[in-house]
């Protein structure tokens, strides 16, 4: 096997097509034989691995990227994973292609068929893949807001893309769901919000009842970020969301972190989901008792809510 084989074969987590050995040489016969002998591992036709006991993802991704043919990429889960957006791999191989193509179906590869392949296809992202902007908007499609949230956060947090980025994917999609919210989440992101949850606190917290508007991560103490600082009060407001803050050694490490704020006069107000999904007039009340207590000559006011807790305490 040539040199050139075997960087193409490297480069492609040891896979290799029928085309691309022929091309360096090999006969049909001298492929036929390295399955036979179990040196190759038939994968789907036409694609064979040479390293017939690896099985993991990325390996089994690009097998179907090779099956299907160009061009072709990763999409919806299957590009969300490779993106670094979901945690989990998907059960079954995401691929579309334009509509011009129709590949013949695979066990555990799922098709998608789509005018928008080929421009929504990252040009340098290997194993190819819809861009990590369309692959957000993929992914929110149909699903709660709190998840388009989160995705676009921890697309704009990893360094990958940007709010400019976002909203230019989501110009180029007239018909995504919620287009308007999605737009006002992208800014949020923009101003600093990095989670379904300090995007809660903003909208449905400080906002919506008058609060003073927070400085969006904040550096503080070393190298760690503050979600929300008001300094005119000398407040720092910590929003917890579901992950990223659970076990004893994260609570370890947010005890540390606010010992050493106290330090610097500053009190720390640690919120977490419930306060900010059904709590949030209540908590908006607290914040306003630790606010004033420190300073501030302002009011909560009521919001939207017909049962909020600010308005019940004006109207009992």
């Amino acid at each position: 096997m040539g040199s050139l084989l075997a960087a193409v074969i490297a480069g492609q987590f040891g896979l290799v097509t029928r085309t691309q050995a022929r091309s360096a040489g090999l006969s049909d016969k001298a492929i036929r034989w390295r399955v036979e002998s179990g040196r190759w591992l038939r994968v789907h036709p036409g694609v064979y691995s040479t390293t017939p006991g690896r099985r993991d993802w990325d390996s089994t991704a690009l097998a179907a990227l090779l099956h299907v043919g160009l061009p072709s990429a990763l999409c919806g889960p299957s590009a969300g994973y490779a993106w670094g957006l979901l945690e989990r791999p998907p059960d079954r191989t995401h691929v579309v292609v334009p509509v011009t193509r129709r590949p013949c179906p695979r066990p555990g590869v799922v098709l998608h068929r789509s005018r928008h392949a080929l421009e929504r296809t990252s040009e340098t992202a290997w194993p190819h893949r819809t861009t990590i902007e369309h692959t957000v908007f993929d992914l929110a499609l149909g699903e709660p807001l709190d998840t388009a949230v989160s995705l676009i956060a921890r697309a704009c947090s990893s360094g990958q893309t940007s709010a400019r980025n976002l909203r230019m994917a989501l110009d180029q999609r007239p018909n995504q769901g919620n287009r308007l919210v999605l737009a006002e989440v992208i800014a949020d992101v923009a101003g600093g919000v990095e989670s379904a949850a300090e995007r809660r606190y903003v909208r449905d917290v400080e906002e919506a009842h008058g609060l003073p508007r927070g400085l969006r991560q904040q550096p503080g103490p070393g190298s760690k970020r503050r979600d929300n600082a008001y300094e005119e009060v000398k407040v720092i407001v910590e929003v917890d969301g579901r992950a990223g803050h659970a076990g004893w050694r994260a609570q370890q490490r947010d005890g540390r972190r606010d010992r050493e704020t106290a330090g610097t006069g500053r009190l720390t107000v640690r919120a977490f989901w419930p306060d900010v999904h059904g709590g949030q007039c209540r908590f908006a009340l607290e914040l306003e008792e630790i606010f004033r207590r420190r300073g501030w000559t302002g009011r909560v006011s009521p919001c939207h809510r017909p049962d909020c807790a600010v308005r019940r305490r004006r109207h009992p």
